[in-house]
């Protein structure tokens, strides 16, 4: 009698279709509550995380920008430097390259003023106007302090664009969300493996524990991949095809891109970890993933062809190599931590 209570509890109780169905909803609500509490918190961080996504593109515009061309001074010895290598004193003539605001008036565009490295009156280092700008009735005076972010090296030839008036809030938005998403990653997983648990025995229930964390870490490094190998060389390309036109990209399409990529990336470097757990319960092994390898390739190449940004053939490599070299792992994974599944004794 005690041993049939046991395999009950070990087993746990049976459940209708209905009852799964109602279980299942619940676990849906978890993750839909918990990714909407990580989107509010994104949201007031939302800035930071559109500049650390807009990285790899404004560097890729600032090269496509460029030309090349070696500058050659009267002693030799002149350099391009950054406005933050000025030092107090130096003047120079400073372009305004956006509509910037100064007291109430916009400086349009490329507009042109002399300009000085001074202190203000609080001993703070920053660039002030050495003479007046004149605006049609408005005249700002010599010695305002220009609004130069130091640490900024975008130009406007690096900035995106935007086509509606609420494009920036939709952006803004969906980058929240995505970011929201990947946050909850750990969370997801748990809510997966409570739903199918009641199906395992007791200690294959014990291996929830490493899964969260093998697949968080397996997240981070695929996004991190995606971001920091796969994406500049793709983007690169992808605007080395615009030299001969005016390179004007939209934001929203961007960073739809990019963090799909991430994403879809940080999902795909789930492999060893959903093998090394599936290995260890007894699900798959190390013969039946070589027998299956002609599968896994033409599954890996079509994969790579969705997400990889465009259809060229080193391109695609790029994005498939990474994953037929996951593939490898998760079958040595498979063959040194997997073993037969163990069903306990009636």
């Amino acid at each position: 009698m005690n041993q049939v209570r046991e395999r009950e509890e070990e087993l746990g109780a049976q459940m209708t279709f209905l009852e799964h169905l109602d279980e299942l909803r619940r676990r849906l609500i978890y993750c839909v509550l918990f990714i909407a509490i990580a989107f509010f918190a994104c949201w007031f961080v939302s800035d930071k995380i559109y500049n650390f996504l807009s990285v790899p593109v404004r560097d890729a515009l600032r090269e496509a920008e460029q030309r090349q061309i070696p500058v050659q001074g009267i002693r030799g010895e002149e350099r391009i430097t950054s406005l933050a290598t000025l030092k107090e004193g130096e003047k120079g003539v400073y372009v305004f390259d956006k509509p910037t605001r100064l007291g109430g008036v916009v400086v349009p565009s490329g507009t042109a003023v002399a300009a000085k490295m001074d202190k203000d009156i609080e001993g703070q280092i920053g660039l002030f106007t050495d003479e007046p700008i004149f605006l049609g009735n408005t005249v700002i005076p010599k010695g305002v302090k220009l609004p130069i972010t130091f640490n900024d090296n975008t130009s406007a030839e690096e900035r995106m664009i935007v086509t509606t008036a609420v494009e920036p809030f939709t952006l803004y938005v969906t980058v929240s969300l995505y970011t929201a998403i990947a946050l909850s990653i750990p969370f997801l997983i748990y809510q997966i493996w409570a739903f199918v648990s009641p199906a395992l025995y007791k200690h294959e229930r014990a291996y929830i524990t490493p899964l969260i964390f093998l697949s968080t870490i397996s997240f981070v490094a695929g996004a991190a991949f995606a971001y920091y190998i796969l994406f500049p060389p793709a983007v690169k390309y992808l605007l080395s095809l615009g030299e001969d036109f005016r390179l004007l990209l939209r934001a929203s399409d961007y960073f739809d891109f990019i963090t799909l990529i991430m994403l879809a990336m940080g999902v795909i470097f789930q492999m060893p970890a959903i093998a090394y757990v599936l290995a260890r319960i007894g699900v798959i092994n190390a013969t039946m993933l070589l027998k299956g390898w002609r599968v896994a390739v033409i599954a890996i190449l079509f994969v790579a062809a969705i997400i990889s940004p465009t259809g060229d053939i080193p391109n695609l490599i790029l994005f498939a190599l990474p994953m037929m070299i996951l593939y490898v792992c998760s079958i040595f994974i498979a063959w040194f931590f997997g073993r037969k599944r163990q069903i306990p004794a009636k």
